[in-house]
């Protein structure tokens, strides 16, 4: 907080909200977002009575308000040496050859550059920090400390003590100003981490346990590559311990996270409980899923730990 007025963030590759969510706890206020996603600017409106703007790379900076904080949950992708990006097109100013260019970090860039806020937020994949040998992360460092001046931390945090979820994530922080910050530190053997069962609806739609046709598949899939030494395979959930990561692939069989179940097939989780799962309810509990199935799966796959 500065004085009595609330610190000031936009919500980049938002998603469904789950930056938003947290900050605003914090008592922050939201000035912007954007999200191309139409499915997850369904779940953004009906939730925060906004539509999301749309492609970050067709707004120019001019129409970003001012703010305190910059959010991104970005997705990764492979940066080239001077790549060509659409700055040409909407008449930036930034005419230097750059790694990040033709990428989407390279917007988030672009508006650290142009707004200057003094501190940003940036969540991504464990694997960020090894993808192309580790010349991605660097260059990404490189870009916020040499580039752009900021005071950077960076570390990989499992969500696993809020969670009943095994979830890795890299978390990129920075600042404009010197700052003494560390990250929180976890026990990696607490021993009252949440379990998978306190987040199980007491009743659930046959529709969520699997066919014979598909649990079949999924065994035979596992036992050929078990046959081979590989460690791929469906995953039958610990109801007293954590479950694997919720991917956005979730949708199309469950593999990953399947709930046993007496005398039948196990089944998916249904969308409310990949909600609790993201621990959206932790924080917003009345939190509306106004899409399908396929959807809510994707986009809570997609979205971060609350």
């Amino acid at each position: 907080m500065k004085g009595n007025k609330s610190l000031t963030f936009i919500d980049l590759f938002a998603g469904i909200g789950g930056i938003r969510i947290a900050f605003e706890k914090a008592g922050c206020q939201c000035v912007f977002s954007s999200e191309w996603d139409r499915y997850a600017q369904k779940t953004y409106e009906a939730n925060f009575g906004e539509i999301p703007k749309g492609d970050i790379r067709s707004i120019p900076s001019e129409e970003i308000p001012d703010h305190d904080i910059l959010t991104a949950g970005f997705p990764c992708q492979p940066f080239s040496i001077s790549g060509v990006s659409k700055k040409n097109a909407l008449k930036r100013p930034h005419g230097f050859n750059d790694p990040t260019q033709g990428t989407l970090f390279f917007e988030i860039k672009r508006i650290l550059h142009d707004k200057k806020p003094v501190a940003f937020l940036l969540e991504n994949v464990k694997n960020l920090i090894r993808h192309d040998r580790g010349n991605t992360f660097k260059i990404i460092i490189d870009s916020l400390v040499n580039d752009l001046g900021y005071y950077v931390y960076s570390k990989v945090l499992d969500a696993d003590s809020f969670v009943p979820q095994h979830r890795e994530r890299t978390y990129i922080i920075g600042f404009r100003e010197k700052t003494d910050f560390s990250f929180p530190e976890f026990e990696d053997k607490q021993t009252d981490k949440p379990k998978l069962k306190d987040i199980l609806e007491k009743e659930v739609d046959p529709k969520y346990t699997l066919t014979d046709h598909l649990w079949e598949y999924l065994q035979k899939y596992a036992e050929k590559h078990r046959i081979k030494g590989n460690g791929f395979g469906y995953g039958l959930a610990d109801l007293n311990g954590r479950s694997r990561t919720l991917s956005a692939r979730y949708y199309k069989d469950g593999s990953e996270i399947l709930i046993p179940q007496k005398g039948k097939n196990p089944r998916r989780l249904t969308p409310l409980e990949c909600m609790r799962l993201m621990g959206f309810n932790q924080i917003k509990p009345d939190f509306i899923i106004p899409v399908s199935d396929t959807q809510a799966y994707k986009q809570f796959g997609n979205s971060v730990v609350e």
